[in-house]
Parts: structure tokens; sequence; C-alpha cells
């Protein structure tokens, strides 16, 4: 593994914030939410990282891939899952209810499966 490789907390914490707000939770609601515990959340914002289980809990609850967080990866081929970019978009979005964004979701992810089909049937 790249020992420059390391958790880019500032942009955890601002998804995080992001979505929290959107969902109308305080600090201490999200962390109850994700199961960690609020200090953790509190630390963060002093870019204190949180350790590998609570980091599992917050980009499980955001529906993000870990890898979006690091900094000094080296960059992969392959595209990040749309869905998995837009959920903490839709998440924040003030105008939507939860049943509104699962809906996108759903219709998000199938028209990306039949995209990632096609393109895989043509060879490209």
């Amino acid at each position: 593994m790249d020992e420059d490789l390391r958790v880019d907390v500032r942009s955890l914490h601002a998804a995080l914030d992001k979505a929290r707000e959107g969902k109308g939770l305080s600090w201490r609601q999200l962390a109850k939410e994700i199961g960690v515990s609020a200090s953790t959340l509190s630390r963060m914002a002093n870019d204190l990282k949180p350790d590998l289980t609570a980091f599992a809990a917050m980009t499980t609850w955001l529906n993000m891939r870990p890898e979006q967080f690091f900094v000094g990866a080296e960059p992969r081929d392959q595209e990040p899952d749309l869905v998995a970019q837009l959920v903490p978009l839709l998440r924040a979005r003030k105008d939507l209810k939860p049943k509104d964004v699962e809906y996108l979701e759903a219709v998000i992810a199938a028209a990306a499966k039949r995209f990632r089909a096609e393109s895989e049937s043509r060879g490209s």
C-alpha cells in the first residue's frame, strides 16, 4: 500500500455535513444514526481521522466508496460508481423526501446498469 495514502478527513466531514443538513439532523443525531460517537464527528471537525470501523460506518451510511476519500491513491482506470457519487447529493436536497431519493436512486441505478450492459455488448 502507498505510504502516502491517507483519508481526506475534511472531504469526508463535508460530505457528512451536507447529508446531515439534508436530513435535518443534529450532529448528535447523525452520530447515533451512523453508529459512531458524537466525539468522533467532533474530532473530525478538527481534522483528526476516524478509526477504521467509524470510517467504514460513515462511508456505508453515505453510500459512497471509501476510496473516494483517499488522498495519495493511484488513480484507477475505472470510473467511480455513478449511483454512489450521486446519492449524497440526492440526500442533501431539501426538496426531496426520503422516498423520492430512494426512487431516484433506483431509476439512476437501473439506467446505469442498462448503459453498462449496452456498452459491454458493443465491446467498448
